[in-house]
């Protein structure tokens, strides 16, 4: 079973309609005893940085993922919910992150032609083997939805990354943790392999 953390963070719904439609089961809480004995974590996030950090804060969260990761949990942030696993985010200036990972996030600079936020479909160059993209051909296109991107602290744990004006960290891999800047959820029958490849890492 996979526990999909629930702290009021947007796209909660679609992300466990797309688990459960490749049969595996979710459910959707805050309850510290339930997501530490689940088999994988999914924090998923739509919004601003500061506010889902306060509210993972304020729900006693931010421990019971720190202790997902010492257990070595799978554990998979999905678009807002990879840059909260980061040092800080230029959203919220003086918010920490969980710095689970090194690196920060940053403002997509505007450029002329260049739509901010970043709405739509972008290809993923993949600079190392991930194991959340087997199966996966380099120019795989994914949806993204942001206006800031990652700026990984580490090169060795970028996994997939995206232009997009610049040259954007699309996801993490580093032990148990994983993160997709991307939605998976909502990238068609590339995302549902990537959930399925997330699902394959939790049953060991």
């Amino acid at each position: 079973m996979i526990a999909i953390i629930d702290y009021d963070a947007g796209n909660i719904g679609s992300v466990e309609k797309a688990l459960n439609f490749l049969g595996e089961k979710t459910i959707v809480t805050e309850d510290p005893v339930r997501i530490l004995n689940a088999d994988g974590v999914i924090l998923p996030g739509v919004g601003a940085f500061g506010g889902a950090m306060a509210r993972l804060r304020a729900r006693g969260l931010e421990e019971v993922i720190r202790k997902c990761v010492d257990r070595e949990i799978p554990f998979l942030g999905i678009c807002l919910g990879q840059q909260l696993l980061f040092e800080s985010s230029e959203e919220s200036p003086g918010v920490k992150g969980l710095h689970i990972l090194d690196g920060r996030v940053m403002r997509i600079p505007a450029q002329e032609g260049l739509k901010v936020p970043h709405m739509g479909w972008n290809d993923l160059q993949f600079p190392r083997q991930g194991r959340l993209f087997e199966g996966l051909s380099d120019h795989t296109s994914v949806y993204f939805v942001h206006s800031y991107y990652l700026r990984a602290g580490e090169d060795q744990v970028v996994t997939a990354r995206t232009e997009y004006g610049l040259m954007i960290d699309a996801s993490v891999e580093k032990g148990n943790v994983f993160g997709c800047q991307f939605h998976p959820e909502k990238s068609a029958d590339a995302g549902l392999q990537i959930l399925r490849n997330f699902i394959r890492v939790t049953k060991g």
